[in-house]
């Protein structure tokens, strides 16, 4: 985030516009109920600090698809918890303007087309000082989305924290450069994010096979698997995964597939792995991560509703994403507060 922009009281919606977000169960369909904009010349007019963008693809899945899904189901099938944050004492978008941007055009059975235009759609985002949320989707899609982010923040400046169960960094899975278990390769392959400047948590399972990690030791990756956050407790492993994304890059985009979390938390994902974190962790990390650093993009991918059950995936998602701009609000706040003077003689 943006310190350098003064805290401003929320912008005054259209009675008609106010009355369809407001409605709870009903109205139009957008994240949070925040406003909803098309085009770029919204985008310049609004000012927000965040816009949420929907990436609505998921032919890039090795196993159960239905990521697609994954965009309209946070935006619309959620729980809405409210606005205030109990545990940092803040009314959310008190201390930060968040718009909905709707969703890049992701035509069916076009992966070139697909990825290029989620590009498109996050680079026009980020070009303009706006924090992008993207929601997946599928793995692949962060492939484009970190790349438009580090066109615009310099290949080489921004680092990625990266929650999952698997690594992703496959060379090509089946011949497919552009699988959900390989954007992490093609991003250091390109040089957009170095492997010095990745942080990986939650790894865990039976893929990728040994030669990958050698791989991703050779590009100076760190990772920390779940037998690491079983012996050590969450709570070390999260402090050191903090401190190390501090010193990867200056600007800090965060990953999230919702398949690091158990399916005891989160069933309804393409490819389930038992035995992963709390949704608890996730949550408490993910806000801390967006308090302490300067985020400059953040994904949350591998939400298929289809296999969801009582909506505990959807509403996990959408916490991952209430979380992150949370600690994007309490940031603001924390900078806008002047620390107190010598005392009086």
């Amino acid at each position: 985030m943006g310190d350098q922009h003064d805290h401003r009281p929320q912008r005054e919606l259209p009675p008609g516009m106010a009355e369809q977000l407001d409605l709870p169960h009903s109205g139009m369909v957008s994240f949070g109920h925040r406003p909803f904009l098309t085009e770029t010349a919204q985008l310049d007019a609004w000012q927000p600090d965040v816009a949420i963008v929907g990436a609505p693809f998921d032919i890039s899945t090795t196993n159960r698809p239905g990521a697609r899904f994954g965009p309209r189901a946070i935006r619309a099938t959620a729980y809405e918890p409210g606005t205030y944050h109990l545990d940092l004492g803040l009314e959310i978008f008190d201390w930060l303007e968040v718009v909905d941007f709707g969703d890049a055009y992701c035509p069916h059975g076009q992966t070139e087309v697909s990825h290029a235009n989620i590009r498109e759609r996050v680079h026009a985002v980020a070009s303009r000082g706006i924090v992008p949320v993207v929601l997946g989707g599928d793995h692949s899609i962060t492939w484009p989305s970190a790349t438009a982010v580090a066109d615009v923040h310099g290949y080489g400046n921004v680092g990625i924290v990266h929650f999952d169960a698997h690594a992703d960094t496959a060379d090509n899975i089946e011949g497919n450069l552009a699988s959900h278990g390989t954007p992490m390769r093609r991003l250091i392959e390109s040089g957009a994010v170095p492997g010095t400047h990745f942080v990986q948590v939650g790894l865990r399972g039976y893929w990728p096979p040994q030669d990958t990690f050698e791989w991703m030791l050779e590009q100076g990756m760190t990772w920390h698997t779940m037998q690491e956050i079983w012996d050590r407790g969450f709570k070390e492993v999260m402090a050191d995964a903090v401190a190390e994304a501090l010193d990867k890059a200056e600007k800090l985009y965060v990953s999230v597939d919702i398949d690091v979390l158990d399916p005891a938390h989160a069933p309804g994902t393409g490819t389930p792995e038992p035995g992963g974190i709390t949704s608890a962790d996730l949550l408490r990390m993910v806000r801390e991560l967006c308090r302490t650093h300067d985020v400059a993009g953040v994904d949350v991918v591998e939400v298929a509703p289809a296999y969801d059950h009582a909506e505990l995936t959807v509403n996990a998602a959408h916490r991952v994403v209430f979380e992150a701009l949370s600690g994007m609000a309490a940031r603001r706040r924390d900078a806008s507060q002047t620390p107190p003077g010598p005392p009086a003689r």
